[in-house]
């Protein structure tokens, strides 16, 4: 019905058009004009151009352009890239285990899945893609540069890459299947760590059964640290199912669309799966979109203290229409916000840390510089926030390691385990050990009163908050 209900609508908008067209309303006769100019462009181009040209690439590629000028997550989807979107979905796929997006002629790494050909070469969240194969990447689209990137599992391709303050870096990155585990665990002495690399259809019941697992594995559990540093997002449903696991009641997220009454809420159902012990959630400029749902569902309802550096700020939605039942593609177009318990809207904004702590010096370094903050903010067209605040500018992170601490270690998830440690008071928590450099930011953690709990209806999987081409 839904699909029914969207094809009729485009009718309309097309009859509405065509009496406008008659009366002579002048918008919507320059509408009509520029499609007639689309069609003479087409036909020069047919005529005209140099060697013979494919006219179904061109109309794609205008499609694409039309959709890429709205907001950097809209986009048109041909019939191989909405298979590819139902296949990362669903937990597997083929590729170099990498999430991308365009900004400015360039193609980004938002995140590198967890033990893909990618991550274990080294790629981070931020790195630019410079050149395939030799070949410049500057000016390609996202679909172009997925193409490249796609290949027969087994084959090799070499891939530079460009990281601030860094001399550009080939890579060979073998192609293999991506099978997805979701959510990992083990136990940390007397704490849990979780780690969501993504959200999949498998997340709510993969986290279920590795709570259920370590908490047989050891019964005596303190408290539970959810890493989701450079997790790109997903599945909005996902991300309820992973706000849920650690909520009683209350609102987990709202969406709000563009009209005043195009509002849904999701709330938490009964049922905290760990017992109502100490979280510390981990996040980074890599944790984008259903990450932030999570981590702003669980801030606001101070269930967990938030421990890293200000996550990606991409807070919209993205609706997947399928077009002619996917036969001739699809369109991924933006049809809303989102907004926290609190009602606050993380779009070009972020969720900030309670405990502001990088990872690295580098990393600390990145965030200070003005010329490559890595965020939602960054993209020219983005949506603005519609709450009227903004990100935080550069600025050097209130803990950072210093140059003799080991790079092999994990700083954030080390500061996490001590927040646990201190039951989550940040107050009582112990200060930075000798070697780390701290800054005079404060610490400070805003106090939001629960919601009240909110019937929880789920939504149709065509909708996703995030659906980033991973490759």
């Amino acid at each position: 019905m839904r699909r029914l209900l969207l094809a009729g609508a485009a009718a309309v908008t097309l009859m509405g058009l065509g009496a406008a067209s008659a009366s002579g309303q002048t918008p919507r006769n320059e509408a009509f004009r520029m499609l007639a100019l689309f069609g003479d462009v087409l036909g020069i181009v047919e005529q005209a151009y140099v060697v013979p040209v494919d006219d179904k690439k061109l109309i794609e590629a205008a499609l694409q352009g039309m959709m890429s000028a709205l907001d950097p997550h809209s986009n048109y989807l041909p019939p191989s890239g909405y298979d590819e979107l139902q296949e990362r979905t669903s937990g597997a796929y083929s590729g170099v285990g990498l999430t991308i997006q365009a900004e400015g002629g360039m193609v980004k790494v938002i995140s590198p899945m967890d033990g893909g050909p990618a991550a274990r070469a080294g790629v981070n969240a931020g790195d630019v893609i410079s050149s395939i194969e030799g070949q410049s990447a500057a000016g390609l689209t996202v679909s172009q540069v997925s193409e490249k990137l796609r290949g027969a599992v087994g084959t090799s391709i070499k891939v530079t890459f460009l990281r601030d303050g860094e001399e550009p870096r080939e890579v060979t990155l073998t192609r293999e299947v991506i099978k997805i585990d979701s959510v990992t665990g083990r136990i940390e002495g007397d704490f849990a760590y979780l780690r969501v690399s993504t959200f999949n259809e498998n997340t709510g019941r993969e986290l279920t059964e590795t709570i259920a697992r370590l908490r047989g594995e050891n019964p005596g559990i303190k408290g539970y640290v959810l890493d989701l540093r450079n997790n790109g997002g997903g599945l909005l449903d996902a991300a309820i199912a992973v706000s849920d696991a650690f909520l009683e009641r209350g609102e987990i997220v709202s969406q709000r669309g563009r009209k005043a009454d195009q509002i849904q809420r999701y709330g938490a159902r009964p049922g905290d799966l760990t017992g109502g012990l100490p979280v510390v959630v981990l996040i980074n400029y890599g944790s984008a979109s259903a990450s932030e749902i999570v981590a702003g569902a669980l801030k606001d309802h101070q269930r967990a203290t938030i421990v890293g550096l200000t996550s990606f700020g991409k807070g919209s939605v993205q609706t997947v229409i399928p077009l002619r039942n996917g036969a001739d593609g699809a369109l991924s177009i933006t049809t809303a916000r989102y907004y926290t318990p609190s009602g606050a809207s993380i779009q070009k904004i972020g969720i900030e840390p309670d405990l502001e702590v990088s990872r690295s010096l580098a990393e600390a370094r990145i965030v200070s510089r003005s010329n490559f903050i890595y965020s939602e903010a960054a993209y020219a067209t983005a949506l603005d926030s519609s709450i009227g605040a903004e990100r935080k500018g550069p600025h050097t992170p209130r803990e950072a390691p210093g140059e003799s601490y080991d790079e092999e270690k994990d700083y954030q998830l080390e500061r996490a385990f001590d927040v646990l440690r201190a039951g989550g008071n940040l107050a009582q928590l112990a200060a930075a050990p000798e070697g780390i450099v701290v800054t005079d930011e404060p610490v400070v953690r805003a106090e939001q009163p629960p919601t009240d709990p909110l019937p929880v209806p789920r939504l149709p999987p065509e909708i996703t908050p995030g659906n980033e081409p991973r490759q």
